[in-house]
């Protein structure tokens, strides 16, 4: 049976994203207070994060509040899926750049391709990875 901290947060975050079957609150309670470890679709962690994380830091105060109402201390851990899924390497963006130079009135263009390898981008997730990893880590 879900508690009511569980059910607080199954039903915000299914309202949030588009596969809500595959929503599921694991609840623990350790020396730090109740432990919620959140499992999404690995297609909907962008959706519970929310740009900057401002979602999942709003969930957090959200259940801050009812940890206050509740007499307890309340963390929020977004679990990550999708870590053990292989990643074909490939560019993640393309983008071209024009430039002009004007040489005797004669106007010359040129296209220089800058293209992201698939090593920058793994770095550049792995990177991600570790900083989402360190905002769960906050007590705020």
């Amino acid at each position: 049976m879900a508690t009511i901290d569980q059910q607080f947060v199954e039903y915000i975050v299914k309202t949030l994203v588009n596969n809500p079957d595959k929503v599921a609150v694991e609840r623990k309670i350790d020396e730090k207070g109740v432990l919620l470890s959140l499992t999404v679709d690995p297609e909907d962690v962008g959706r519970v994060i929310g740009k900057r994380g401002v979602t999942a830091q709003a969930i957090r105060v959200l259940l801050r509040a009812l940890g206050t109402k509740q007499d307890a201390r309340y963390n929020l851990k977004i679990v990550n899926t999708d870590e053990g899924e292989a990643k074909p390497d490939k560019p993640i963006k393309t983008t071209e750049v024009k430039t002009e130079t004007v040489v005797e009135g004669e106007a010359e263009s040129e296209a220089e391709p800058e293209v992201e390898t698939g090593a920058e981008s793994s770095e550049l997730a792995e990177k991600t990875r570790a900083e989402l990893a360190d905002l769960d880590d906050l007590d705020i």
